[in-house]
């Protein structure tokens, strides 16, 4: 058996996190025994679903990297298929025309709920009903068995049974004819050879009655994981008041995709003590099974702490390319020198989220208008001039540009003036910088080229004449 699994989201909005680590649970268990991962559109609430929600979940599984073998599948273009399989059911006796009106089925559930009773279809249509007139609209209801039971051997949650008697005869097409959710998932699920299906468990309620359908239609159920919610610090369901829930918001404040994916793999699963996965351990390691039963808890700090380690440990070309898009919202083509990559070498020590590098990165392409004044009241004073005149005498003249021959020159022009070296380097960095804080002074003086570094060693000169004679 071919394992295939899916993630089916509906587009009424952005890929949320919750529905992220679903795609990313299907998408390792479909790698690890080598099967195929399809990504289905369920689009049939055709009041809420939008282009925008679409794009915005290809976009988010494009930026995760979760690959998949086939689709996008859109529910909207299988509309002829779904009414062949409702008529096949009304024929064979498994669904029928209920012509209840929204008043008696408002009435009867007023009434169960003064009985204390559960809400659900009486099934007053179900064995056959007379149409208030010729053209009365109608629903298809399929037939639930009355009596036996349910068992859903959940793969997270173990042996689950759900009586048939509990079970009311749910809707399968509207008065519209369009056909729901629990319709249209079981025929793309038997259409498409599902085998594993892996989801929240907010559909716990939905299998026995999806199970009864695939039955109907002489299918053979696939095997189901149902994975807990996500909850947010204060224990209540994960949601906007918490921080950003959509991925696409994770990219926007800076985090790697594989910090992310990390981070989702260890909500809610584990593999002993072990922290840190690549891409090719959680395929390796992922075993449904070893999902947690009870619902997880969001940590933003835990996520920070695994961004800080991915920016400090991926290949600097991989992070510059992310870099890259954080720096073009900034008004920043980071295309001339120096190459985003040694500037991500230089800055990844220091750096939690690609916007804090960026942000840390400017002037190494940007000359800035002004200094900060702390910084410039300590280091840019007729007591450093002689030390910046001094420097830009020497870098004028080395033959290399090259950081061990700069920084020699930087504890040359030390030595020559008596000073410490923290005194001299400390004044560059201001002039190269406008701040105080950048990589090691002779990497930033390297990046930054000789030319550049010479003009801004001139307005330091010149910031210090100007504050010196006002």
């Amino acid at each position: 058996m071919t394992v295939r699994t899916r993630f089916a989201p509906s587009p009424t909005g952005y890929l949320h996190i919750g529905g992220a680590r679903t795609a990313l649970f299907s998408w390792l268990y479909a790698r690890k025994h080598g099967g195929q991962f399809i990504l289905r559109i369920e689009d049939t609430d055709l009041e809420r679903s939008t282009e925008e929600s679409v794009n915005a979940i290809l976009e988010g599984m494009t930026w995760l990297g979760l690959e998949y073998d086939e689709g996008p599948f859109y529910q909207t273009k299988r509309f002829d298929r779904y009414a062949v399989i409702i008529e096949q059911l009304i024929d064979t006796g498994h669904a029928y025309k209920c012509y209840c009106s929204k008043e008696r089925l408002e009435k009867l559930r007023e009434e169960q709920m003064a009985n204390k009773e559960k809400p659900r279809y009486d099934g007053h249509c179900r064995d056959g009903a007379t149409p208030p007139s010729a053209d009365a609209p109608y629903v298809i209801r399929f037939r639930n068995p009355q009596e036996g039971e349910v068992v859903v051997d959940d793969l997270i949650r173990g042996r689950v049974v759900f009586q048939n008697t509990e079970l009311d005869d749910l809707i399968i097409a509207r008065t519209d004819g369009t056909p729901t959710y629990n319709l249209t998932v079981v025929v793309d699920d038997a259409d498409m050879d599902i085998t594993h299906v892996i989801r929240g468990d907010d559909h716990l309620n939905n299998t026995p009655r999806q199970i009864n359908i695939l039955r109907a239609l002489g299918a053979t159920p696939p095997s189901y994981s149902h994975v807990p919610m996500i909850l947010g610090a204060d224990g209540k369901r994960l949601s906007k008041r918490h921080g950003a829930v959509s991925v696409m918001q994770y990219r926007e404040e800076g985090y790697l995709p594989e910090a992310l994916l990390n981070y989702l793999a260890r909500l809610g699963w584990s593999h002993g003590d072990q922290e840190i996965f690549s891409i090719d351990e959680m395929i390796e390691l992922f075993d449904v099974k070893d999902v947690n039963k009870s619902a997880s808890s969001f940590n933003p700090d835990k996520l920070l702490w695994l961004s800080q380690h991915y920016i400090k440990e991926s290949d600097p070309q991989h992070v510059a390319r992310h870099l890259s898009y954080h720096l073009g919202r900034l008004n920043i083509d980071p295309a001339p020198a120096p190459e985003l990559s040694d500037v991500v070498k230089a800055q990844r020590e220091r750096a939690k989220t690609l916007v804090e590098m960026a942000a840390n990165s400017t002037f190494f392409y940007q000359d800035f208008e002004h200094y900060d004044d702390k910084a410039a009241q300590k280091n840019l004073t007729a007591a450093t001039r002689p030390a910046l005149a001094q420097l830009r005498e020497r870098f004028t003249a080395l033959p290399d540009w090259l950081p061990e021959v700069i920084h020699q020159a930087v504890i040359d022009t030390a030595e020559a003036l008596g000073e410490k070296l923290g005194k001299v380097a400390q004044p560059l960095r201001v002039a190269m910088s406008g701040g105080t804080v950048s990589p090691p002074i002779d990497v930033t003086v390297h990046l930054i080229g000789r030319e550049r570094t010479l003009a801004r060693l001139d307005k330091a000169l010149a910031y210090i004449d100007s504050t010196v004679s006002a």
